[in-house]
């Protein structure tokens, strides 16, 4: 099984939106029983709540599934679970920093527009401030087919 964990500040709006959409792009290839997604805030002012509104508006526009979603924390055990750990932006890869444990990692860290074309590559920006959930699901939902692929060629699945 492998396992991929999405990250933002606050896991309400980028990385739930994420976990969504990737998990919905595994299933459509059939790869539910091989691959696991989670995700998780580096922040905890959000804990056990639902994702923001506006991506569950967006989620339930492209008619992805986003139930039994709730808000957590990154914990020092996420690196020993977690074969792929993507982070929305620079500052989420720092705060990550903060929560390695004693543990040998396993996880490799990338940005999510790692895995957009070259060139485009940077931060997911968060809607939480902009409010541009579109723009935010374009990004995510092009670097999770780009992610996807990278996966089963890494993992020959």
């Amino acid at each position: 099984m492998v396992h991929v964990l999405f990250v933002c500040l606050g896991n309400i709006c980028r990385s739930p939106m994420a976990e969504a959409v990737f998990r919905h792009k595994v299933w459509e290839a059939g790869l539910l029983d091989s691959i696991t997604i989670d995700s998780a805030g580096t922040g905890d002012w959000h804990l056990g709540e639902k994702p923001h509104q506006g991506t569950r508006d967006i989620l339930q526009k492209y008619k992805i599934d986003d139930s039994n979603m709730f808000a957590r924390q990154v914990v020092s055990t996420d690196f020993s679970k977690f074969e792929y750990i993507v982070a929305m932006d620079d500052s989420n890869v720092e705060n990550l920093k903060g929560f390695v444990g004693t543990e040998e990692p396993r996880s490799q860290v990338f940005k999510m527009l790692d895995f957009l074309p070259e060139g485009q590559a940077g931060n997911v920006p968060d809607p939480y401030f902009t409010g541009n959930f579109e723009e935010v699901y374009e990004m995510i939902n092009t670097s999770s087919e780009n992610l996807l692929a990278h996966i089963r060629a890494d993992q020959n699945i």
